[in-house]
Protein backbone atom coordinates (compact mmCIF):
# COMPACT_ATOMS: atom_id res chain seq x y z
CA UNK A 1 0.00 0.00 0.00
CA UNK A 2 1.49 3.33 -1.02
CA UNK A 3 1.83 6.23 1.38
CA UNK A 4 1.13 9.92 0.95
CA UNK A 5 2.38 12.36 3.58
CA UNK A 6 3.03 9.48 5.99
CA UNK A 7 -0.39 7.87 5.57
CA UNK A 8 -1.36 4.94 3.44
CA UNK A 9 -3.25 5.91 0.33
CA UNK A 10 -6.52 4.03 0.14
CA UNK A 11 -7.34 2.23 -3.11
CA UNK A 12 -10.73 3.02 -4.57
CA UNK A 13 -13.25 0.20 -4.75
CA UNK A 14 -14.07 1.24 -8.32
CA UNK A 15 -10.50 1.51 -9.52
CA UNK A 16 -10.39 -2.13 -10.58
CA UNK A 17 -12.40 -2.51 -13.81
CA UNK A 18 -13.44 -6.01 -12.74
CA UNK A 19 -15.33 -4.91 -9.62
CA UNK A 20 -18.37 -7.01 -10.60
CA UNK A 21 -16.46 -10.11 -9.53
CA UNK A 22 -15.27 -8.58 -6.24
CA UNK A 23 -16.78 -9.00 -2.78
CA UNK A 24 -16.26 -5.41 -1.72
CA UNK A 25 -16.65 -6.02 2.00
CA UNK A 26 -13.91 -8.66 1.81
CA UNK A 27 -11.67 -6.25 -0.14
CA UNK A 28 -12.26 -3.60 2.51
CA UNK A 29 -11.38 -6.09 5.23
CA UNK A 30 -8.02 -6.74 3.58
CA UNK A 31 -7.46 -3.00 3.37
CA UNK A 32 -7.79 -2.89 7.14
CA UNK A 33 -5.18 -5.65 7.53
CA UNK A 34 -2.85 -3.92 5.04
CA UNK A 35 -3.04 -0.68 7.03
CA UNK A 36 -0.66 -2.23 9.57
CA UNK A 37 3.04 -2.28 8.69
CA UNK A 38 6.45 -2.06 10.36
CA UNK A 39 6.05 1.70 10.81
CA UNK A 40 2.49 1.34 12.15
CA UNK A 41 2.29 -1.91 14.16
CA UNK A 42 -0.54 -0.53 16.32
CA UNK A 43 -3.42 1.66 15.16
CA UNK A 44 -6.48 3.27 16.67
CA UNK A 45 -9.85 3.07 14.91
CA UNK A 46 -9.48 6.63 13.65
CA UNK A 47 -6.03 5.83 12.26
CA UNK A 48 -7.37 2.71 10.56
CA UNK A 49 -10.13 4.76 8.96
CA UNK A 50 -7.65 7.43 7.83
CA UNK A 51 -5.14 4.94 6.40
CA UNK A 52 -7.77 2.92 4.53
CA UNK A 53 -10.03 5.75 3.41
CA UNK A 54 -13.04 4.03 5.00
CA UNK A 55 -15.67 5.91 6.93
CA UNK A 56 -15.44 5.49 10.74
CA UNK A 57 -18.51 3.26 10.96
CA UNK A 58 -17.27 0.84 8.31
CA UNK A 59 -13.78 0.83 9.83
CA UNK A 60 -15.27 -0.02 13.23
CA UNK A 61 -17.42 -2.89 11.94
CA UNK A 62 -14.59 -4.40 9.90
CA UNK A 63 -12.10 -4.07 12.73
CA UNK A 64 -14.44 -5.71 15.24
CA UNK A 65 -15.15 -8.53 12.78
CA UNK A 66 -11.42 -9.13 12.31
CA UNK A 67 -10.97 -9.14 16.10
CA UNK A 68 -13.77 -11.71 16.43
CA UNK A 69 -12.06 -13.84 13.76
CA UNK A 70 -8.74 -13.46 15.63
CA UNK A 71 -6.91 -11.74 12.75
CA UNK A 72 -6.63 -8.56 14.80
CA UNK A 73 -6.07 -8.22 18.54
CA UNK A 74 -6.83 -5.31 20.83
CA UNK A 75 -4.01 -3.88 22.92
CA UNK A 76 -4.98 -4.47 26.59
CA UNK A 77 -5.96 -1.24 28.33
CA UNK A 78 -5.73 0.80 25.14
CA UNK A 79 -8.02 1.53 22.23
CA UNK A 80 -5.46 0.28 19.71
CA UNK A 81 -5.22 -2.82 17.55
CA UNK A 82 -2.45 -4.93 16.07
CA UNK A 83 -2.12 -7.94 13.74
CA UNK A 84 -2.50 -11.26 15.53
CA UNK A 85 -0.40 -14.41 15.30
CA UNK A 86 -3.13 -15.90 13.10
CA UNK A 87 -2.02 -13.57 10.29
CA UNK A 88 1.57 -14.70 10.84
CA UNK A 89 0.46 -18.32 10.66
CA UNK A 90 -1.09 -17.71 7.23
CA UNK A 91 2.21 -16.32 6.01
CA UNK A 92 4.14 -19.30 7.34
CA UNK A 93 1.74 -21.70 5.62
CA UNK A 94 2.44 -19.96 2.30
CA UNK A 95 6.20 -19.94 2.89
CA UNK A 96 6.21 -23.64 3.78
CA UNK A 97 4.70 -24.44 0.37
CA UNK A 98 6.93 -22.05 -1.55
CA UNK A 99 9.09 -23.45 -4.33
CA UNK A 100 11.45 -20.59 -5.24
CA UNK A 101 11.75 -21.67 -8.88
CA UNK A 102 7.97 -21.90 -9.31
CA UNK A 103 7.55 -18.52 -7.62
CA UNK A 104 10.26 -16.92 -9.75
CA UNK A 105 8.83 -18.07 -13.07
CA UNK A 106 5.95 -15.52 -13.11
CA UNK A 107 8.49 -12.77 -12.47
CA UNK A 108 10.43 -13.83 -15.57
CA UNK A 109 7.27 -14.14 -17.66
CA UNK A 110 6.26 -10.60 -16.74
CA UNK A 111 9.50 -9.32 -18.31
CA UNK A 112 9.05 -10.98 -21.70
CA UNK A 113 7.14 -9.22 -24.46
CA UNK A 114 7.62 -7.11 -27.58
CA UNK A 115 10.58 -5.14 -26.20
CA UNK A 116 12.28 -7.84 -24.14
CA UNK A 117 12.32 -11.20 -25.92
CA UNK A 118 14.03 -13.21 -23.17
CA UNK A 119 14.48 -13.08 -19.41
CA UNK A 120 16.90 -15.18 -17.38
CA UNK A 121 18.14 -15.82 -13.87
CA UNK A 122 21.81 -16.65 -13.44
CA UNK A 123 24.05 -17.64 -10.54
CA UNK A 124 27.78 -17.40 -10.08
CA UNK A 125 29.94 -20.50 -10.49
CA UNK A 126 33.63 -19.68 -10.53
CA UNK A 127 34.44 -17.60 -13.61
CA UNK A 128 31.04 -18.36 -15.19
CA UNK A 129 27.40 -17.52 -14.81
CA UNK A 130 25.11 -20.55 -14.92
CA UNK A 131 21.56 -19.94 -16.13
CA UNK A 132 19.16 -21.50 -13.63
CA UNK A 133 15.91 -20.32 -15.21
CA UNK A 134 14.89 -18.71 -18.51
CA UNK A 135 11.79 -17.60 -20.39
CA UNK A 136 12.03 -16.52 -24.02
CA UNK A 137 9.79 -15.59 -26.92
CA UNK A 138 12.34 -15.02 -29.65
CA UNK A 139 16.07 -14.50 -30.38
CA UNK A 140 16.22 -17.67 -32.50
CA UNK A 141 16.99 -15.57 -35.57
CA UNK A 142 20.15 -14.32 -33.85
CA UNK A 143 21.37 -17.86 -33.23
CA UNK A 144 21.04 -17.44 -29.45
CA UNK A 145 20.53 -20.82 -27.80
CA UNK A 146 20.77 -20.15 -24.08
CA UNK A 147 19.09 -22.80 -21.97
CA UNK A 148 18.90 -23.70 -18.29
CA UNK A 149 22.37 -24.93 -17.45
CA UNK A 150 24.10 -22.85 -20.13
CA UNK A 151 27.18 -20.91 -19.08
CA UNK A 152 28.60 -17.53 -20.05
CA UNK A 153 31.82 -15.86 -18.87
CA UNK A 154 31.38 -13.42 -16.01
CA UNK A 155 33.61 -10.71 -17.46
CA UNK A 156 31.92 -10.41 -20.87
CA UNK A 157 28.27 -10.66 -19.83
CA UNK A 158 25.90 -8.12 -18.30
CA UNK A 159 24.50 -10.78 -15.99
CA UNK A 160 28.01 -11.65 -14.82
CA UNK A 161 28.90 -8.02 -14.22
CA UNK A 162 25.67 -7.54 -12.26
CA UNK A 163 26.54 -10.58 -10.14
CA UNK A 164 30.05 -9.55 -9.07
CA UNK A 165 29.70 -5.76 -8.87
CA UNK A 166 28.80 -5.82 -5.17
CA UNK A 167 31.49 -8.27 -4.13
CA UNK A 168 34.62 -6.94 -2.35
CA UNK A 169 37.28 -5.78 -4.82
CA UNK A 170 39.70 -8.55 -3.90
CA UNK A 171 37.03 -11.15 -4.67
CA UNK A 172 36.02 -9.40 -7.91
CA UNK A 173 39.61 -9.39 -9.11
CA UNK A 174 40.10 -13.03 -8.17
CA UNK A 175 37.04 -14.08 -10.18
CA UNK A 176 38.00 -11.96 -13.19
CA UNK A 177 41.48 -13.52 -13.21
CA UNK A 178 40.22 -17.12 -13.15
CA UNK A 179 40.21 -17.31 -16.96
CA UNK A 180 41.78 -15.46 -19.90
CA UNK A 181 39.71 -12.44 -20.86
CA UNK A 182 39.43 -12.52 -24.64
CA UNK A 183 37.13 -10.41 -26.78
CA UNK A 184 33.96 -12.37 -27.42
CA UNK A 185 32.86 -9.54 -29.73
CA UNK A 186 34.79 -6.43 -30.77
CA UNK A 187 33.00 -4.52 -27.97
CA UNK A 188 33.76 -6.93 -25.11
CA UNK A 189 35.54 -5.32 -22.13
CA UNK A 190 38.65 -7.29 -21.22
CA UNK A 191 40.97 -5.18 -19.07
CA UNK A 192 40.55 -4.92 -15.31
CA UNK A 193 40.35 -1.13 -15.61
CA UNK A 194 37.48 -1.35 -18.12
CA UNK A 195 35.67 -3.89 -16.00
CA UNK A 196 36.07 -1.96 -12.76
CA UNK A 197 34.55 1.08 -14.49
CA UNK A 198 31.60 -1.08 -15.57
CA UNK A 199 31.18 -2.55 -12.10
CA UNK A 200 31.22 0.89 -10.49
CA UNK A 201 28.40 1.89 -12.85
CA UNK A 202 26.41 -1.18 -11.79
CA UNK A 203 26.73 -0.22 -8.14
CA UNK A 204 25.69 3.36 -8.94
CA UNK A 205 22.79 2.65 -11.32
CA UNK A 206 21.60 -0.73 -10.09
CA UNK A 207 21.98 -2.50 -13.43
CA UNK A 208 24.53 -3.67 -16.01
CA UNK A 209 24.19 -2.96 -19.72
CA UNK A 210 25.67 -4.92 -22.60
CA UNK A 211 25.34 -3.49 -26.10
CA UNK A 212 26.40 -6.38 -28.36
CA UNK A 213 29.34 -7.16 -26.07
CA UNK A 214 28.56 -10.83 -25.50
CA UNK A 215 26.52 -11.69 -28.61
CA UNK A 216 26.58 -9.68 -31.85
CA UNK A 217 23.22 -8.00 -32.45
CA UNK A 218 21.99 -8.53 -28.88
CA UNK A 219 21.44 -6.01 -26.08
CA UNK A 220 21.12 -7.11 -22.46
CA UNK A 221 20.28 -5.44 -19.18
CA UNK A 222 20.85 -7.26 -15.89
CA UNK A 223 20.27 -6.40 -12.23
CA UNK A 224 21.66 -8.13 -9.13
CA UNK A 225 19.48 -10.01 -6.67
CA UNK A 226 20.92 -8.97 -3.32
CA UNK A 227 20.51 -10.46 0.14
CA UNK A 228 19.79 -8.45 3.28
CA UNK A 229 23.51 -7.63 3.61
CA UNK A 230 23.75 -6.29 0.07
CA UNK A 231 25.63 -9.32 -1.22
CA UNK A 232 24.69 -10.96 -4.55
CA UNK A 233 22.78 -14.22 -4.60
CA UNK A 234 21.76 -14.22 -8.27
CA UNK A 235 21.05 -11.82 -11.13
CA UNK A 236 18.16 -11.35 -13.54
CA UNK A 237 18.60 -10.23 -17.14
CA UNK A 238 16.53 -9.35 -20.20
CA UNK A 239 17.60 -9.39 -23.85
CA UNK A 240 16.48 -7.72 -27.06
CA UNK A 241 17.75 -7.73 -30.66
CA UNK A 242 19.62 -4.51 -31.43
CA UNK A 243 17.86 -4.09 -34.79
CA UNK A 244 14.35 -3.80 -33.37
CA UNK A 245 14.78 -0.52 -31.45
CA UNK A 246 17.36 2.02 -30.37
CA UNK A 247 19.58 1.51 -27.35
CA UNK A 248 17.83 4.39 -25.60
CA UNK A 249 14.40 2.83 -26.18
CA UNK A 250 15.56 -0.54 -24.89
CA UNK A 251 17.10 0.98 -21.76
CA UNK A 252 14.11 3.22 -21.10
CA UNK A 253 11.66 0.33 -21.39
CA UNK A 254 13.72 -2.21 -19.46
CA UNK A 255 15.62 -0.67 -16.54
CA UNK A 256 12.78 -0.24 -14.06
CA UNK A 257 11.09 -3.61 -14.79
CA UNK A 258 14.42 -5.43 -14.40
CA UNK A 259 15.31 -3.67 -11.15
CA UNK A 260 11.80 -4.36 -9.81
CA UNK A 261 12.13 -8.03 -10.82
CA UNK A 262 15.44 -8.24 -8.94
CA UNK A 263 13.75 -6.88 -5.81
CA UNK A 264 10.83 -9.31 -6.19
CA UNK A 265 13.21 -12.24 -6.65
CA UNK A 266 15.17 -11.19 -3.55
CA UNK A 267 11.94 -11.33 -1.57
CA UNK A 268 11.03 -14.74 -3.02
CA UNK A 269 14.44 -16.23 -2.25
CA UNK A 270 14.52 -14.68 1.21
CA UNK A 271 11.09 -16.05 2.15
CA UNK A 272 11.97 -19.50 0.80
CA UNK A 273 15.21 -19.54 2.80
CA UNK A 274 17.34 -19.89 -0.31
CA UNK A 275 18.97 -16.49 -0.05
CA UNK A 276 20.61 -17.35 3.25
CA UNK A 277 23.29 -19.17 1.23
CA UNK A 278 26.17 -16.82 0.36
CA UNK A 279 27.61 -16.54 -3.13
CA UNK A 280 30.86 -18.51 -3.35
Amino acid sequence: MSKVNGAASAPSDTRNPDTKSQVLSLAKGFRVLEAFDSDHPELTLSQIAARTGLDPGTAFRLTRTLVDLHYLAEVPGAKRYHLSLKVLALGFHAIARMNPQDSARPVLRSLVGKVREAASIGMLDGADVVYVDRVHAGLVRLGVDVRIGSRVPVYSSAIGQALIAHLPKVERTRILNLRPRVKVTPSSPTTLAELETRLAAVREKGYALSDQESVPGLRIIAAPVLDADGMPYAAVSVASPALTRSLEEFVSASVEPVRKAAQDLATIYRLSGAISNPVS
